[in-house]
């Protein structure tokens, strides 16, 4: 019988995401593993790690609006108003913290795992980030999710995806993946081979301003009779070498050469002077690959947006807001099990970014004549006016 048959179907197209395949694959340019990219990416790469706080700490910045419809009867016009109890218990989940490391795991990873506390009267408490790669979700005979499994070294925690009551203990949020039914897509993936290249370049100029800041050169024996150096002779002269003359604490010291040795100096090919090039350019595919401009993270010779105003715009626009949106979305669809009709969202006349933008809908808004105070009141988000 084939026991494993079916989970081992299952993991076949799946991503390396965990913990205990780090390391580099044989033959791999650059790490697969989850951990080892975040080690090479978010630990070792200025311009990944500036990008990815950019975006997760302007998710952490924005306010967010809760709304709760109040049962009303079938019959009555009133619009929903929000519930001041549930509210403000809300509010006190979506702290900074926890936007911060959902947006982190769900940029990083492509999934963002939200654990839900419940206190004694079965009503959340609080809400809690779990690290995506420690996550495993088990899936039922159909297919859909049915637990979900947290490990931590040897210990297992099994998290039923729903309850009794239909309520989830764990919300998950996940970014699309054309490949996979129940993982989402990061964007590390995505990165690893930028961010290797400038990982390389930058090592690359490290050893070179170790070497006082130009190539190695070559020490020439040329003696009259073609005689060869001797092993002893060889390993005295590149002991001597190493100890006085490579790094750039000697740089500038003269060389004392005897019996035949000449020193004969190398310089830098075209493809040696690429690097800084090439290192520019892996820089912008990382910027881009977390979704971020790259004049806002100082990359030079961007002439893409026309100020860095316009830039900061394009940032909210195509990434922070989106980003906050999904996240706002999924929680509140979580959340619903206990609030129902729940809605989140980011409160627009609170994000300083597009403020241009809302004074110019307000100014079309009040120079149209032909619309009503409600009509304008409707179009700027506003309710109608009482009375």
């Amino acid at each position: 019988m084939k026991w494993f048959g079916r989970k081992a179907v299952r993991d076949a197209g799946r991503p390396f995401l965990f913990a205990g395949m780090a390391g580099r694959l044989a033959g791999e340019p650059w790490p697969r593993s989850y951990e080892a990219q975040v080690r090479e990416a978010v630990l070792s790469n200025a311009v990944a790690q500036r990008a990815l706080r950019l975006v997760s700490e302007s998710v952490a910045g924005v306010v967010v609006v809760a709304e709760t419809p109040q049962a009303t009867p079938p019959s009555s016009a009133q619009p929903p108003s929000p519930s001041p109890a549930a509210t403000g218990r809300i509010g006190a989940f979506l702290t900074p913290q926890l936007l911060e490391n959902v947006a982190m795991h769900l940029l990083l990873n492509g999934n963002a795992f939200v654990r839900v506390i419940e206190d004694g009267e079965g009503m959340p408490a609080e809400l809690f980030a779990l690290r995506p790669e420690r996550v495993t979700i088990e899936a039922d005979a159909r297919g859909w999710p049915a637990a979900y499994v947290y490990r931590v070294g040897e210990a297992r925690t099994r998290i039923a995806a729903r309850d009794g009551l239909g309520r989830p203990g764990v919300i998950h949020l996940r970014a699309p993946h054309p490949l996979d039914d129940h993982y989402g897509l990061g964007c590390l993936g995505a990165a690893a081979p930028a961010v290797a290249v400038h990982n390389a370049s930058a090592r690359w100029h490290k050893a070179l301003l170790d070497n006082a800041a130009r190539p190695s050169g070559a020490l020439v024996y040329e003696p009259g009779d073609g005689a060869a150096l001797s092993g002893e002779q060889y390993a005295r002269l590149k002991a001597e070498m190493e100890s006085l003359f490579q790094g750039s604490a000697n740089a500038g010291r003269p060389l004392l050469l005897e019996g035949g040795l000449k020193w004969q100096a190398m310089s830098l090919t075209p493809a040696d002077m690429d690097f800084v090039g090439l290192k520019a350019a892996a820089a912008r595919e990382i910027a881009l690959a977390f979704g971020v401009p790259p004049m806002l993270l100082g990359l030079p010779g961007d002439n893409t947006y026309a100020n860095y105003k316009e830039a900061n715009r394009a940032l909210w626009r195509l990434t922070v807001l989106p980003m906050a949106g999904r996240i706002l979305s999924g929680i509140a669809g979580g959340l619903s099990a206990w609030w129902p009709g729940l809605n989140l969202a980011v409160d627009m006349d609170q994000v300083t970014a597009l403020h241009e933008d809302r004074e110019a809908l307000w100014r079309a808004v009040t120079a149209a004549d032909f619309l009503t105070v409600e009509e304008k009141r409707e179009m700027l988000g506003f309710a109608p006016a009482r009375g």
